[in-house]
């Protein structure tokens, strides 16, 4: 079992600590929220890639790796992702616990330091970053915006979102664009990077074994400069006033067909969690009634899953379906839908769903990057409970709760992208 402690150690610098002795890797990460804004959402975006690749003490890719290399073969990694109306940038680096090392190396220390260089001091050319590193940076970070356009499950999603929440800030793509990506400069770049030290709220990590004490000293002799944080926002729509639609056609064989709802119900909301099972048992397990109803029974999709995003309170339902089929399998889940209104759900159905949510949340605390992505996932939020707690939670959650929540769905957007030709 794990133990999780949190403390201040500068203004919004939070130092969070996951103690748990069945891993034999430790984890440390840097992780800055800043407000969600497509003018620099590509620019945050960015830094993730040309901060990854080398820093003032290791200034190209190839001694930055020998540099892992002596730390046992060490990793490090970063991303950013949206959440609700905040945009996140995540720097994590890992390696053995310092139990396993050969000698009596403060490994952790040096892990941390190693993370604060590159996010602190970064190889640059006066008051931009060097050329060469912007350009790779920029180039890998387009090479992701295209992966995720020839995806079409991932453009789709994202278009569906961005359509349902256009005016918000949460309708913005988290990498932005191909186009904003191009209009960032080594300059403009250089001065988002001085306005994440300085506005953005962190929250520290360290998971595993190790003694924290010399990962939060090193942490907080890297934060000893005056700040001016960001205030975060995040705004939720209860329901939907309108249907929106859009509809788009491409060169593909299997059409794509998503149905957003409003749920009027988000962090930190008690009722988080019987949204959190009632969108399980309409479309997130095997034996849920849309992959059973819809999918099997009725095969009007290839793929037919619910999704509950709990930080903006929506709910997707995204299908594969053919081009024929595209009306049939939206009345389909639109009638499971109502079904579940009318309380039309089964005690196995409950059970069995219940059991597959407490089963994922043990999963997903299985590894020390899942047991980070557990408590991140709530830091905003107010609520931190433990897998136990938050399984307690879920198996106290009652029928009438799961139908009420079903009620309050309201239909905001239906995204289609249709094939128009079969893909040679």
């Amino acid at each position: 079992m794990s133990s999780f402690k949190r403390e201040e150690i500068a203004n919004k610098v939070n130092f969070n600590t996951v103690f748990d002795n069945k891993f034999k890797t430790m984890r440390i990460s840097l992780i800055a929220y800043l407000p969600l804004e497509k003018e620099t959402v590509s620019e945050y975006a960015l830094l993730t890639k040309v901060l990854l690749r080398s820093c003032e003490r290791y200034p190209d890719f190839t001694s930055l790796s020998k540099k892992l290399s002596s730390l046992y073969g060490a990793t490090l990694s970063a991303d950013c992702i949206k959440v609700g109306d905040r945009q996140m940038l995540h720097f994590s680096i890992s390696g053995i616990d310092e139990r396993y090392a050969f000698g009596k190396e403060e490994l952790a220390k040096e892990l941390c330091d190693l993370l604060c260089q590159i996010v602190f001091k970064p190889k640059l050319s006066g008051n931009s970053f060097d050329e060469f590193e912007f350009l790779q940076g920029k180039r890998e970070l387009i090479d992701i915006i295209d992966s995720e356009f020839n995806e079409k499950r991932i453009y789709a999603l994202t278009q569906a979102l961005s359509t349902m929440c256009e005016d918000e800030a949460f309708g913005t793509p988290r990498y932005g664009t191909k186009e904003s990506v191009e209009k960032v400069t080594k300059e403009s770049l250089y001065n988002s990077w001085q306005n994440m030290l300085k506005t953005a709220q962190f929250e520290l990590f360290t998971i595993g074994q190790t003694n924290p004490e010399n990962v939060k000293s090193t942490f907080i002799s890297y934060f000893n400069t005056e700040r001016t944080p960001a205030k975060l926002e995040n705004t939720v729509i209860r329901k939907a006033e309108k249907i929106k639609e859009k509809k788009e056609e491409m060169t593909l064989s299997q059409s794509k067909m998503i149905l957003c709802f409003r749920t009027d119900c988000a962090e930190p909301e008690s009722e988080v969690m019987a949204e959190r099972l009632m969108c399980a048992i309409l479309g997130g397990t095997a034996h849920s009634k849309l992959f059973c109803n819809v999918r099997e029974k009725l095969s009007l999709c290839y793929y037919c899953a619910a999704r509950y995003n709990r930080k903006k309170g929506i709910l997707t339902v995204e299908s594969g379906v053919e081009k024929e089929n595209i009306e049939k399998a939206k009345k389909a889940i639109l009638a499971e839908i109502e079904s579940m209104k009318k309380g039309d759900i089964t005690d196995f159905e409950l059970k069995a769903t219940k059991m597959s949510v407490v089963n994922s949340f043990k999963e997903i605390c299985d590894t020390a990057s899942g047991l980070e992505e557990w408590y991140v996932s709530q830091l905003l939020d107010g609520n931190i409970y433990s897998a136990e707690k938050a399984s307690e939670l879920i198996n106290n959650v009652t029928k009438e709760e799961v139908i009420e929540c079903a009620k309050k769905l309201t239909l905001d957007t239906v995204y289609t992208l249709v094939g128009n030709e079969v893909e040679e």
